[in-house]
């Protein structure tokens, strides 16, 4: 649907029904006959947090993932107007905007039936959603086009876009009003929904993007400071269905197999257990970015082994990557060449290993699988129901200790916010410091390698290593480096494996950014190149606006370069 459309009937149909507004029947909702009471504006309400408004970032847009040698518009530097995920991101993000404007100009009709905090409730829900989806716009196409009316077709015609300084203080000015507004917590037969504490969190989050480190330290501090959060306790167990509302998470957007909204997970499962054997998966990139035991890079740890690589590695690296020769949704995960059968805990004999490519050619690539939030529940539909976590605490403390970095207040909030996620991480106290690597540096520059490593380490695969790329101004570097993974088997016996390099037969140099440089396995003819990444800079740090709406609209310029 058209931009133009999009404003208006978006704003003027709201949330509710599909029929022609023309007939208006009784049991249809409308724009004359809807936001009448408490019951149709809390339902407009509830559909702004739809998960199709809610998509995220892709990690198939970073260095952290592997597709066997599939890239995407952003990986290979294709990117353009008429990429479906644009065209579909822009509209939809527009038409939740749309109706969250339409119910903060509706409210009035209200006043006076509805308790006051209810309305409140409403009225910040509204200005939360306005917030986060006109900062997503802002941090992926700059200027864009901003109204907080409902406008007519003939207005829509004329929009162009606003310069993006503008709508980031608009951003900033309604989740501040959100958070005013808003609960700290929902009662326990109420809808959750956004919280004075997901208003903090989501302002720190969209004020980093922008290099706003003051707004995100007092926002992410503010958030803290509400201590209506805290880390849960296993990291592992966080991640899974059965975990539901724990107090880590401050905003997200349930899953339900009963109402059809769930998340297709195949291609990150087994083939052993029914699954597509990695066709998506981590990255070799993202397995040399978890630190070892002693808290130092793989390039710097005397305990470091790149042919037992998960050996004295820190906890998430197998929480996240499941380790070679583990049970795994019952079956023995082995992607060794000479592996031919692992053991089935379903029956209890061996069977064929399928998760090996000399038995089978379209097991994983580069012989990693995702264990993060992987459960046997996924089991056998293939169709999670695991909450889309979008913001969790122990982002809101890494954001709280990147912005005080940035800002040179080094002090020991920084230092315990950082140790505090890490802690949790080894399952032991923050201050039991012999037990775990905690950090002590004062010094910037170590710090801010720390904090980039701590971020991908903890927030793997859950949609921000794009989100940080950008932001960090490092995407052309790390989407410059080719994908690699395992020789042909034939060719993996002879050079890897037999010469007893197996696993990893080098161990890479990891630089200032916590990037791992794997060129030297490709050069020594250890490795496969499975895909070759680009990414074009300045150009690729925005997005384009979808050509069709440049097309009807000749007051929206595009993107330099597109």
């Amino acid at each position: 649907m058209k931009l133009k459309a999009l404003i208006y009937t978006g704003m003027i149909m709201g949330t509710i029904s599909c029929a022609d507004l023309d007939l208006n029947p009784l049991s249809e909702g409308s724009s004359e006959a809807w936001y009448s009471n408490e019951t149709e504006i809390s339902m407009s309400v509830n559909d702004l947090f739809r998960s199709v408004f809610w998509p995220g970032h892709s990690d198939e847009w970073t260095d952290d993932y592997t597709r066997r040698e599939a890239l995407t518009p952003i990986t290979n530097a294709t990117i353009n107007g008429e990429w479906g995920t644009i065209n579909t991101f822009w509209g939809n993000t527009y038409k939740v905007i749309a109706r969250a404007n339409t119910i903060l100009l509706n409210l009035d009709k209200v006043h006076g039936t509805v308790p006051e905090a209810t309305l409140n409730k409403f009225a910040g829900n509204a200005h939360f959603v306005r917030a986060a989806k006109y900062g997503e716009l802002v941090f992926l196409f700059g200027d864009v086009v901003y109204s907080r009316e409902i406008l007519d077709l003939d207005e829509a015609f004329t929009l162009s876009r606003t310069d993006k300084n503008t709508v980031k203080q608009a951003v900033y000015e309604d989740f501040d009003i959100a958070a005013n507004l808003l609960p700290v917590a929902y009662g326990s037969s109420e809808n959750k929904q956004a919280t004075k504490g997901a208003a903090y969190a989501m302002k720190a989050r969209f004020a980093l993007q922008m290099g706003d480190y003051d707004v995100a330290r007092d926002a992410a501090k503010a958030c803290m400071d509400l201590e209506e959060y805290e880390l849960y306790p296993n990291f592992d167990a966080l991640f899974l269905t059965q975990t539901r509302n724990p107090s880590e998470v401050i905003f997200a957007i349930p899953r339900s197999r009963a109402l059809n909204v769930t998340w297709g997970v195949r291609d990150f499962l087994p083939r052993n257990a029914g699954g597509w054997g990695g066709a998506q998966s981590p990255s070799w990139d993202l397995f040399h970015g978890f630190l070892c035991t002693d808290g130092l890079p793989v390039d710097e740890s005397p305990l470091y082994d790149p042919q037992n690589p998960f050996e004295n590695r820190d906890p998430r690296c197998s929480s996240t990557i499941v380790e070679f020769q583990s049970r795994h949704l019952n079956f023995t995960y082995q992607p060794h060449p000479d592996s031919l059968t692992v053991m089935n805990y379903n029956t209890g004999t061996r069977q064929g290993n399928n998760d090996t490519r000399s038995v089978a050619p379209f097991a994983s690539f580069n012989g990693l699988l995702l264990k993060k939030g992987v459960d046997e529940d996924w089991l056998p539909n293939f169709a999670a129901e695991n909450d889309n976590i979008i913001m969790r605490y122990a982002d809101v403390l890494l954001m709280y200790a990147e912005a005080k970095i940035e800002l040179g207040e080094i002090d020991q909030t920084v230092l315990d916010a950082i140790n505090e996620v890490r802690a949790r991480a080894y399952q032991v106290d923050r201050g039991s410091v012999t037990d775990y690597p905690a950090v002590t540096t004062t010094e910037t520059s170590a710090l801010r390698k720390i904090i980039r490593m701590e971020r991908r380490m903890e927030l793997a695969f859950e949609g921000q290593r794009y989100s940080d790329i950008i932001r960090w101004r490092i995407a052309d570097k790390v989407l410059n480096r080719d994908i690699y993974g395992m020789l042909d088997v034939d060719e993996l016996r002879e050079k890897v494996v037999n010469p007893g390099l197996w696993f990893f037969p080098m161990t890479p140099e990891i630089d200032e950014d916590g990037v791992a440089d794997l060129t030297p396995m490709f050069e020594a003819g250890l490795v496969k190149r499975l895909a070759i990444r680009r990414f074009e800079a300045p150009k690729q740090y925005l997005w384009p606006i979808p050509t069709k709406e440049i097309l009807i609209n000749g007051n929206l310029k595009q993107n330099p370069g597109y």
